[in-house]
């Protein structure tokens, strides 16, 4: 399969995408390709385009093209995880200026601040949803890469890509968005203008809690990506085979599963938004949210995700306490499966995390939405 559509919605892809290893024995779910290396011809040309799994294996081949043509691109590259998919970030020159938001994943600025210093980059921060702020950050002839993460985790920023996507061509950078949240089902970053989108494919793509795995996909496959590229296979931070295949069989209720979280989410961003224990729902699809009519252009089908933040009434007491409270909410960290979680972030991050001490962020699942208002309802009462 091809980044092309084929003719073929992107619903349908990612259910029927494995239907062409069914060759020799006619299985409907493709094989597990365990192998390491492969034979090739003594003058080394090769018996195939399959040499050494590091650098290539039939398993990633074909999750590779799904998620290419979910996204629209022109390639799709595999990582062990999201953080390996960071390899975007190390193709950079060293000493090159890097504009990047305020609010991102923790784990991910964390290493934004370990590559600045060990290796002179220079870091230009932006307010995620203020494009003056993010025009400011950028350096024409200097910023190498503009990173972008909408909806911002976790308190739920937009940022307009098309927009940023301009602004940071014209500086001559390349714009990368982290789209692990929104998903191709939601939003097509490469369609507004976007070179790279990456995925925490541990989350929603495959949506199981059950594979480890990261994700990059460009809009055209240049010297930027080829360097991507040959980082993947010198630093070895590749995908396992059954975890290739794990991720290739979540995919497939893709379409089915983020739809459900979104309109869950949305049902309970309503339902508590002006409940008297809480003091704020962070979540696109509120018509009062700041991003919500960039969200609306930007986010499909009238969907914003399945991900929400609650600030709660009672400060940072009452939001530990609701997170350890719920009954159907693990609290754990992650998102993006078919389980709903709960978790006080600022516990996570630690002092220095510029996230409120009374959230809590939500990750909603697919369960039935009356029985997770009525277990929010029953721990809200209970503060």
């Amino acid at each position: 399969m091809s980044g092309k559509t084929n003719g073929l919605t992107p619903e349908t892809q990612a259910v029927q995408a494995s239907f062409g290893e069914a060759a020799p024995f006619g299985a409907v779910v493709p094989p597990i390709h365990v192998a390491t290396t492969f034979v090739r011809e003594h003058d080394e040309s090769g018996a195939g385009p399959v040499r050494y799994t590091r650098d290539r294996n039939p398993g990633y081949a074909t999750p590779e093209a799904v998620l290419a043509a979910l996204e629209g691109g022109a390639e799709a590259l595999l990582f062990a995880s999201g953080m390996a998919a960071a390899a975007v970030i190390r193709a950079v020159p060293s000493g090159s200026r890097i504009a990047v938001p305020h609010r991102m994943y923790w784990g991910f600025r964390a290493f934004l601040e370990r590559e600045a210093a060990d290796r002179g980059l220079t870091l230009d921060y932006y307010e995620n949803d203020d494009i003056a702020s993010l025009e400011a950050a950028l350096h024409p002839g200097a910023t190498r890469l503009l990173w972008i993460e909408t909806p911002a985790n976790p308190t739920w920023e937009v940022t307009d890509i098309a927009r940023a996507a301009e602004l940071g061509h014209q500086a001559g950078a390349q714009v990368a968005v982290d789209s692990t949240v929104a998903t191709p089902v939601i939003t097509r970053p490469l369609e507004l203008g976007a070179d790279i989108v990456m995925h925490s494919a541990t989350k929603y793509l495959n949506g199981h809690s059950d594979v480890l795995a990261g994700a990059l996909v460009c809009r055209a496959a240049d010297d930027f990506w080829r360097t991507i590229r040959e980082r993947r296979g010198g630093d070895g931070a590749v995908l396992g085979p059954f975890e290739s295949w794990l991720l290739l069989r979540g995919m497939r209720t893709l379409f089915l599963r983020v739809r459900q979280a979104s309109a869950n989410a949305a049902e309970i961003a309503g339902h508590f938004r002006n409940h008297p224990a809480v003091a704020a729902v962070l979540y696109p699809g509120l018509p009062d949210h700041p991003g919500h009519a960039v969200a609306s252009r930007q986010m499909r089908d009238g969907l914003y995700g399945g991900m929400l933040s609650i600030r709660l009434a009672g400060g940072e007491a009452a939001a530990r306490s609701f997170a350890a409270r719920l009954g159907l909410f693990a609290e754990a960290t992650s998102l993006g499966g078919v389980e709903s979680l709960a978790e006080h972030r600022r516990s996570v991050e630690g002092p220095n995390s510029p996230v409120p001490a009374d959230l809590v962020r939500l990750s909603i699942g697919v369960e039935d939405v009356r029985d997770l208002i009525a277990d929010i309802d029953r721990t809200l009462a209970s503060l």
